[in-house]
């Protein structure tokens, strides 16, 4: 069975933290099991960067998404899932410190979606280098596991040293760590390493060609493919909520373990809208199917 979530519709949310309570507790009284949120710290003024190409800029509002799991915590029993955070341009400890008290305040439901990112203007802000940000993610990944299950660490690899030190509280498990990105780099990272993979893709031959870039990561580095999850994502836009329940079955199709359906970019401006979206995909009768789905 296939895990259904949405996506939180950043900036088409009005209303403080009251729209976001009502938007998580509607989406679980429907029977979604995971909010997934998007992850950019700085967003560039065109202005200042005349050929700037990115999918977003400055005016394109984004939550911090440990902070706003923080929050939702509290308010909801949803799933909390970051899809992606950009992990080169952080601190490892201190997203080790952050994720474990989220887990913990969570009662385990952080799932970690992590990957290199492509903005050069937020790694610059941030202090972090751009290059070898794939290799130094790698090496994230493991002193992230590190720190969650031991008391002391000592590390040191791509400008960062621990010295026989640890954080505390650690969270109760393993945190789940997911691969974003869209490429045969992250495709082998997520086989090598990854408890699950999210694709930018939809099922079809890429979608094939990737996952066995997958698989045959795996099973070279002794693990088992289908203990691997696949996250996929919908969007409303593409045929309401008829066509959310298409591709949500060709999804299923193509093994996926979790899927976030997204309202983003459908024209709608109010709470309301994107509610009575959720609302009309749930009477489609699709989550009833998937209400046995297993969390990973």
């Amino acid at each position: 069975m296939m895990e259904i979530g949405v996506v939180l519709p950043q900036g088409e949310l009005h209303g403080g933290p009251r729209a976001l309570r009502e938007y998580a507790s509607v989406a679980q009284e429907l029977g979604f099991r995971h909010l997934l949120a998007y992850d950019h710290v700085l967003g560039a003024d065109p202005a200042g960067h005349p050929n700037w190409q990115g999918v977003y800029d400055a005016d394109d509002p984004f939550h911090e998404p440990l902070v706003l799991f923080g929050y939702l915590a509290a308010v909801c029993d949803l799933d909390l899932v970051t899809s992606v955070l950009v992990l080169p341009q952080r601190q490892t400890a201190l997203v080790a410190k952050q994720a474990a008290e989220i887990d913990l305040l969570s009662d385990g439901r952080l799932r970690l979606g992590v990957g290199i990112g492509w903005n050069t203007v937020e790694y610059e802000a941030l202090g972090r280098p751009m290059q070898s940000r794939g290799e130094r993610l790698d090496q994230q990944i493991t002193l992230l596991r590190s720190l969650w299950t031991h008391r002391s660490v000592s590390f040191e690899h791509s400008g960062e040293r621990i010295v026989a030190a640890g954080i505390n509280p650690r969270p109760k498990r393993p945190i789940p760590i997911w691969i974003g990105g869209a490429s045969p780099a992250a495709y082998r990272r997520a086989g090598r390493t990854g408890d699950g993979w999210m694709p930018r893709l939809q099922p079809g031959p890429e979608l094939t060609a990737a996952r066995m870039i997958v698989t045959k990561a795996a099973e070279a580095a002794g693990r088992p493919p289908e203990a691997i999850g696949m996250h996929g994502r919908v969007r409303y836009l593409d045929g309401g909520a008829v066509g959310v329940a298409a591709a949500a079955r060709r999804w299923r199709e193509a093994h996926a373990t979790h899927l976030a359906v997204s309202t983003l970019g459908a024209g709608f401006t109010s709470l309301s809208e994107h509610l009575e979206a959720l609302t009309a995909i749930a009477r489609t009768g699709l989550l009833d199917e998937n209400m046995e789905g297993p969390n990973r």
